[in-house]
């Protein structure tokens, strides 16, 4: 492999950037922090691949994104940028390239989180059909079982291009959702119990349709940074219930059955927009991928600390239409500055592209020795076509117990079967299982504690916001305390079902304004967990089949969720509110709706998810010392090559 060495003070070919360029990059430094090096000669190292450039080799380029941001702020006079014929070409690559990509997933999961407004337009399906609260939680009910049983999307990925799922999430998004709003506008005649739930139970999976075809393809086209990349598209789903809560109050005001039509048509669009953008690519490697990642980070944190700031206002202050429609541009614009990242580090390349090929002053030549491995590998392969042919003629019921080592690709029944998937599945069910049922009962825990319902709505967005900070707090660090330290990854779920266990006890004992505290440490722990499982499986099993693991991953979810929700949460509440009607002297055909009051209420059940999240700790401590050996290993190294071989 040649490396050509672009020396310090190398006159590059000069050329008039065009005028289009100059809003993008004033708006890329305006919305983005730009984190200079620390050092004037910090070196930029570019891997370039034959498909792109036509060549192979690398470019170290002295202060050049620096350069560019100054040149961007008019600090120092333009060096490099686009002709006024290279718009066009640019423009291409930059649609077809793996930035955009990003980007347009970013948007599809800000998108994706449709379940998270059930509690708001749960009111109007129960007024308008005449429901009860039991079929109105048989409906959550159906609603959480397709948000969270993702096998069918996984398989259909397994099988499909990208494209086509995408596509069929959009088609089961409008359908589902747009029959419970002709019901509940009356368009349609009343429909039964079981068809609603199957409506919305359509509905809420057309969501996993979405994770599959964005997550899952963001994670193969950056596997070096898939924690990061994790936390980050889970933590815009996280975010999708407070920006489709204002575009609703911004295009249709405070109407909550135009809320359900909303959540059928704008999903849909975004994923069949962007149905050919999104799919898969041969990685090129970038050595600040990281940091770039880092600058996504800080916008999603500026969007999600207005839409914070914004909630809070909405309850204290009355908005007009006109306000709502200035705050929702805002939170508009806000969600499309990763968009000017993009187009910046697609620009980069651009220019990269553009380097002379003809080598100056320095040359320097290394012969890997790699080559003569691939070779010897080359060789063993074509002199033994017989044992490929029988291997390949395996079932996969026959290889279920010949599994390979950590991080290669696992089949889905050797993975599903394994100790480390099953250990993990353990933690999950404890953990996820937990706190779903916290956030399921904040509300009623709430009402129990005698606080006002403006504040119990404080709790909810509380949950919210902390659940984004969860998530992406979750895969920047354990990505962080992995590259630096070699920490593995499920040390971190250890920590954070630990930090659980907190906020479960602040509910069974509680303190003046304690639950204010316990609403975030649960939203925190609650959303942390989710980008932890989805990196643990895909770095433990492979990508080959991860578009199913990592939604059988996920399964454990609303098991758990049954379990310590309706079967022991739900149960102990209810006898805890008959022994507070017996006391007054009453029955329970006495009256309409079973209401506990009191700080008893939700103890023993509180108590009972702290035991059982720690013993979900301990159970994920036993995958961190059966993985540590495999932690402290380059995991990423096989990724690596891959993209120096492209």
């Amino acid at each position: 492999m040649q490396s050509w060495i672009l020396p310090r003070g190398h006159n590059y070919p000069s050329c008039h950037p065009h005028p289009f360029l100059y809003g993008f990059t004033f708006l890329v430094v305006l919305c983005t922090t730009v984190a200079r090096p620390t050092k004037e000669n910090t070196r930029l190292e570019f891997f370039l691949t034959n498909s792109l450039y036509s060549n192979f080799h690398s470019l170290r380029i002295s202060e050049e994104l620096e350069i560019m941001v100054e040149e961007a702020m008019g600090s120092v006079s333009i060096r490099r940028g686009l002709k006024g014929h290279e718009l066009l070409p640019f423009t291409v690559q930059f649609l077809r390239g793996r930035w955009f990509a990003l980007f347009a997933s970013f948007l599809i999961m800000a998108g994706a989180g449709a379940t998270y407004l059930f509690g708001t337009y749960s009111k109007e399906i129960k007024a308008t059909l005449g429901y009860d609260q039991t079929t109105l939680n048989l409906l959550g009910f159906f609603k959480d079982l397709g948000a969270n049983v993702g096998v069918l999307s996984g398989l259909v990925a397994e099988v499909t291009p990208t494209w086509f799922v995408l596509l069929l999430g959009a088609v089961l998004n409008f359908g589902g959702y747009f029959m419970i709003w002709l019901a509940v506008t009356g368009k349609i005649a009343k429909p039964k119990v079981w068809q609603m739930c199957i409506y919305i139970c359509v509905g809420a999976n057309s969501q996993n349709f979405a994770n599959t075809g964005a997550l899952v393809t963001s994670v193969k086209n950056f596997p070096e940074s898939r924690g990061a990349m994790l936390g980050l598209l889970k933590g815009f789903t996280g975010l999708s219930g407070a920006v489709m809560t204002q575009l609703y109050l911004a295009i249709y005001g405070n109407d909550s059955k135009s809320l359900i039509l909303l959540i059928g048509w704008l999903p849909a669009a975004i994923s069949v927009i962007f149905v050919y953008t999104i799919r898969t690519m041969r990685p090129v490697r970038h050595p600040n991928e990281l940091r770039v990642f880092y600058h996504f980070l800080y916008a999603s944190i500026v969007l999600a600390v207005f839409l914070m700031a914004l909630t809070l206002a909405e309850k204290l202050l009355t908005f007009s239409k006109a306000e709502y429609a200035g705050a929702t541009t805002v939170v508009c614009f806000l969600l499309f500055v990763p968009l000017f990242i993009s187009i910046r580090e697609e620009l980069v390349v651009w220019n990269i592209k553009k380097q002379p090929i003809n080598p100056p002053n320095e040359i320097a030549v290394e012969k890997p020795k790699a080559e003569a491995v691939e070779s010897k590998q080359e060789a063993s392969n074509l002199s033994s076509p017989k044992q490929a042919d029988e291997k390949a003629e395996k079932s996969c019921f026959l290889t279920i117990f010949d599994r390979p080592d950590r991080g290669e690709d696992y089949t889905i029944l050797q993975a599903m079967t394994s100790i480390d998937m099953l250990t993990l599945f353990l933690a999950t069910f404890c953990g996820l299982g937990s706190s779903l049922t916290a956030v399921d009962n904040l509300g009623q825990i709430g009402e129990s504690l005698g606080y006002p319902n403006k504040t119990v709505t404080s709790f909810v967005s509380l949950v919210s916001i902390w659940n984004y900070f969860g998530r992406v707090f979750s895969g920047f660090v354990s990505e962080t305390l992995l590259a630096k330290y070699k920490l593995p990854r499920p040390l971190m779920m250890t920590a954070v079902l630990l930090l659980a266990c907190i906020g479960y006890l602040l509910v069974a004992f509680p303190a003046p304004g304690s639950l204010y505290i316990a609403s975030i440490i649960i939203g925190f722990s609650f959303g942390a967990q989710l980008p932890l499982l989805f990196a643990i499986i895909s770095e433990l099993f492979g990508l080959k089949h991860y578009s199913t693991l990592f939604n059988c991953g996920q399964l454990a979810s609303p098991l758990g969720s049954y379990i310590f929700n309706v079967k022991i949460t739900g149960w102990l509440y209810d006898r805890e509110a008959l022994k507070d009607l017996a006391e007054k002297g009453l029955t329970r055909s006495s009256v309409k709706e079973l209401t506990c009051i009191g700080t008893h209420c939700y103890r023993v059940p509180f108590i009972i998810l702290a035991a059982v999240t720690f013993f979900g700790a301990l159970t994920s401590l036993i995958l961190v010392v059966r993985t540590r050996s495999f932690y402290k290993s380059d995991i990423y190294k096989k990724f690596r090559e891959n993209a120096e071989k492209l």
